[in-house]
């Protein structure tokens, strides 16, 4: 059974807090449960260590799409392992991650979109992708309605869907019966630091040793970083979405259009989203790394709305503590669950704006509505890597978006990094350095 999402209001695991283990994951989100699990398979100890409720923040809030179709060429072989993970976990999970394969369409409504598309598909083609483009009848006939100003569409009828606010509960407790300690409600306040290296982590409710700590926090990253004095250039943009109830469903695929992107729920709904469009708060952050995001900001096809000053709690909000000891109270334990307010205006507009479109969604009724932060970088791409200024730590973060449909096969990355396995991708588009070591940003795919 699916339903929209909210927030857990209690904890689910308890587990004892442990004297000392070989891993330490920081964040309960995809990409912690996805390190913890591939790190407890090659027979590390490990604690997943989480300040609020696995999974409620960004990784329950997403679209639900598990897509290849339009990654970064560097993501593509790791999006399409990604999908395997996802297969097998439903597997482990006994079939109830909501897993669907209905395939993902970005609908051109201009032949500068369509050639947009072809120039993707020229890379992605040779990584065996199933993706191909639809000329306006083929487009017409998978949706089963049509709009005058569509030119034709990129079409990948392999990507799947989950139900993220059921699949990362159900993970979570995939982790726990391999073996995984998880604790909820638990907040890391920083690293144990012994001869330059990491030998722990300082919750607060007490010290773990570990050799390897992987840090996959999220929106909550940077801020942790910038108390042991590591700066990325990372900031967080707020996604709205809205849940609409059962519908007769006439569009069977993920699919987004100008304007808006939609996804049938297995519950007979659509989760119904502004495609393209997300909201910065400005914070001390968002002007220390404006010169990184000149070029992002004006990428062709999004549009960014900046909004004045981040509320109180929010990682760059302006009175948010960017230093603390280790005794002191943190933001993480201040706000433990991330859960901003939905821009329900913009919301109703994208209603209305998909309803012209879709019919059955000017007719459905709305069920719930919600909001995230995404967690960006410059290049929308991640960063994953070990960081050089804090030997034994390794950060997956900055997922731009992509972290639930790519979680599984990051988080298996980040444990062969933390054990000095072999990862099996290329990894240098990701790496640590590429911020500050003089690299020009290159900007992931703008479709």
């Amino acid at each position: 059974m699916t339903y929209p999402f909210r927030v857990p209001q209690t904890p689910e695991h308890t587990a004892p807090l442990p004297d000392a283990v070989d891993l330490a994951v920081i964040g309960g989100g995809i990409i912690g449960l996805g390190t913890a699990i591939f790190a407890a398979r090659k027979g590390l100890r490990v604690v997943l260590l989480e300040k609020g409720r696995l999974g409620a923040e960004q990784s329950s809030r997403n679209w639900g799409w598990i897509r290849v179709q339009g990654r970064d060429e560097a993501e593509i072989p790791i999006a399409l392992e990604a999908q395997d993970r996802w297969a097998a976990f439903d597997a482990d999970c006994g079939g109830t991650l909501g897993l669907n394969q209905v395939g993902v369409t970005y609908i051109a409504r201009s032949q500068a979109a369509l050639d947009g598309y072809e120039a993707w598909l020229e890379i992605a083609r040779p990584y065996g992708v199933s993706s191909r483009i639809l000329d306006r009848e083929a487009l017409i006939a998978l949706m089963g309605t049509s709009d005058p100003a569509w030119r034709g569409a990129l079409h990948t009828p392999t990507d799947m869907v989950g139900e993220p606010w059921v699949a990362v509960p159900e993970l979570g407790r995939l982790a726990a019966g391999e073996g995984v300690i998880i604790r909820e409600d638990t907040a890391v306040r920083g690293l144990e630091m012994t001869a330059g290296t990491v030998s722990g982590v300082v919750t607060e409710a007490g010290r773990v040793a570990a050799p390897k700590v992987v840090l996959a926090g999220g929106a909550w990253s940077s801020l942790f970083l910038r108390r042991h004095r590591v700066a990325i250039p990372q900031l967080s943009v707020r996604s709205s979405i809205f849940a609409t109830g059962p519908v007769q469903q006439g569009v069977g695929t993920a699919v987004a259009d100008t304007g808006f992107a939609i996804r049938p729920r297995a519950d007979g709904g659509y989760s119904v989203a502004p495609s393209g469009y997300s909201e910065l708060f400005l914070g001390p952050d968002a002007f220390r790394n404006l010169k990184n995001y000149i070029r992002t900001a004006f990428w062709a096809g999004r549009e960014v709305r900046l909004r004045l000053g981040a509320p109180n709690g929010f990682p760059d909000a302006w009175r948010t503590p960017r230093r603390w000891d280790m005794g002191d109270e943190t933001p993480f334990e201040r706000m433990r669950i991330l859960d901003p307010r939905p821009d329900r205006r913009k919301l109703a507009a994208v209603k209305a704006r998909a309803g012209g479109v879709v019919p059955e969604l000017a007719r459905s009724s709305d069920r719930a509505a919600w909001a995230g932060m995404i967690d960006v970088m410059p290049d929308l791409v991640p960063i994953v890597d070990h960081v050089p200024d804090l030997p034994g730590l390794i950060l997956g973060t900055g997922m731009s978006g992509h972290g639930f449909g790519i979680g599984p096969a990051f988080g298996r990355i980040l444990a062969d990094l933390a054990v000095g396995d072999d990862p099996g991708h290329d990894l240098h588009r990701f790496r640590f350095d590429r911020f500050r070591d003089g690299s020009p940003t290159r900007l992931g795919p703008h479709i």
